[in-house]
């Protein structure tokens, strides 16, 4: 009776052992989650099922051994098979080191080893830096569209002066006589004659008399002075 009373004592030990909760028990990764955003994926693997809350911190290297607290998830029914919960890191390029820190009652209060360290930068960061990244392409993508429509509304006023031109030509009059000169009057273009013309060519005809005239007269006058 002592024999199978120390047995059944040192199995009842040996199962709370085995469903004890442990560090051992959590795992972490930098992974990408279903949007493509890189976070800190904890798994909590714990068969008693013990609440455990997670804390994620980033490991800053001025000044020396600084650090800053990012982002905490609580794991509420953790069970044998698995149960994951996503820390998001706010920062995310290669070679930036988290430190992810478990408290599970009064079992578990340690780090999970190693430290996590982002591979690369293949996912993009769930913080603020990508949000700052995608504002910066969003006001870089309307800055292009004036372009457009400058280029829109400038062609459309090269079409006035072709539209125009048609207009300046001269249209000819029914019956086919030339339009007459702003000017107005009687006078013609092509030969240079106006209606003073006339009236000239009186006045020089008048002296030209009037010149002969006076020179017939002096020389009867010189030829009487003579006899």
């Amino acid at each position: 009776m002592g024999t199978l009373a120390a047995s059944a004592a040192l199995a009842v030990g040996a199962a709370h052992s085995a469903l004890a909760c442990s560090i051992g028990d959590f795992s972490a990764a930098a992974v990408c989650d279903a949007d493509g955003n890189g976070v800190i994926q904890v798994t909590d693997k714990d068969a008693s099922g013990t609440p455990a809350t997670v804390s994620l911190y980033l490991q800053l290297n001025q000044p020396i051994n600084n650090e800053r607290l990012v982002d905490t998830q609580k794991i509420e029914h953790p069970t044998a098979q698995g149960v994951t919960v996503d820390l998001s890191p706010q920062v995310w390029h290669a070679g930036v080191t988290f430190r992810v820190h478990v408290k599970a009652g009064d079992q578990v209060d340690e780090d999970i080893q190693p430290l996590v360290v982002v591979q690369d930068e293949s996912c993009a960061s769930a913080g603020p830096s990508s949000s700052a990244s995608s504002a910066s392409s969003v006001s870089a993508t309307p800055s292009d569209r004036p372009s457009a429509s400058s280029s829109a509304s400038s062609s459309p006023s090269s079409s006035p002066s072709s539209s125009v031109s048609p207009a300046a030509q001269p249209t000819s009059t029914q019956g086919g006589s030339a339009p007459s000169p702003a000017g107005g009057g009687t006078a013609l273009a092509e030969t240079g004659a106006s209606s003073r013309t006339p009236l000239v060519a009186g006045v020089a005809a008048a002296l030209v008399l009037a010149g002969g005239g006076i020179v017939l007269g002096l020389r009867r006058r010189t030829a009487r002075r003579s006899h």
